[in-house]
């Protein structure tokens, strides 16, 4: 396989851009620097780094994000009756797995795969991979609430980790607030916010770890690519 395919296939580079990091020696094989694009190598063989960082081509699972609808339960099956995520993708019901969940009352960005490595690696309590919320508050958090959140919140099961959080609005009575966690406990953000008095009236994740749900839509889905898959695990195994 020609270099610059490979790189397109295990990253999220183009094969012209491809073309254009080997031009400029981001690319090595086998620990020596390849500056010629047409070079051949062996995928199951050779090992091609790019900025220092080693390429793999994704095995032949599924990887998708999915944008949940708010008030569908991601479980493959609800005593209540509830709808779930899995009343719209029929076709993958048997198939794939949610990485993680989101509450019922909650919406945004899910990953769904076949792959039980990559649901493992990405669900494990050790592995911290942040995670990206839009949420809408009562009232609106100030300063010293905002460094509460940032530094940790103690709760009845223990305090978080700290966080990442801004105001997104200027103002007004109910705050957009945007907090980036790398743990997953139940209903955290919920909890967070109510610990500062200030409950969450809706929430939205949009960002897991490089992978931002963008122009998705409630109930629709798309590919991860190949530098996604990549940059998750790599996430997942430090």
């Amino acid at each position: 396989m020609r270099l610059q395919r490979f790189i397109a296939l295990s990253s999220e580079l183009s094969r012209r851009a491809a073309e254009a990091a080997i031009a400029e020696g981001r690319v090595s094989v086998n620990g020596s620097p390849v500056d010629r694009p047409g070079t051949v190598v062996d995928p199951a063989r050779d090992a091609v780094e790019l900025d220092g960082a080693r390429l793999r081509i994704p095995a032949q699972h599924t990887y998708l994000a999915y944008f949940k609808p708010h008030n569908t339960m991601v479980t493959k099956s609800d005593p209540e009756g509830r709808p779930t995520i899995w009343d719209g993708l029929s076709e993958w019901r048997s198939k794939l797995n949610s990485v993680g969940r989101l509450d019922f009352d909650s919406e945004g960005l899910l990953l769904l795969s076949d792959d039980g490595d990559f649901v493992n690696a990405m669900t494990h309590p050790k592995h911290e991979v942040w995670k990206t919320y839009r949420v809408r508050v009562k009232g609106e958090p100030c300063a010293d609430e905002i460094k509460r959140l940032k530094e940790g919140v103690r709760l009845a099961d223990g305090a978080t980790l700290p966080a990442r959080v801004r105001r997104v609005d200027k103002g007004g009575p109910n705050a957009l607030v945007e907090i980036s966690i790398r743990e997953g406990r139940n209903r955290q953000v919920r909890r967070m916010l109510d610990a500062v008095g200030h409950p969450v009236i809706r929430l939205r994740r949009i960002a897991i770890g490089p992978v931002r749900a963008g122009s998705l839509k409630p109930g629709r889905w798309r590919k991860l690519r190949p530098g996604e898959i990549a940059r998750l695990m790599e996430l997942a195994r430090r």
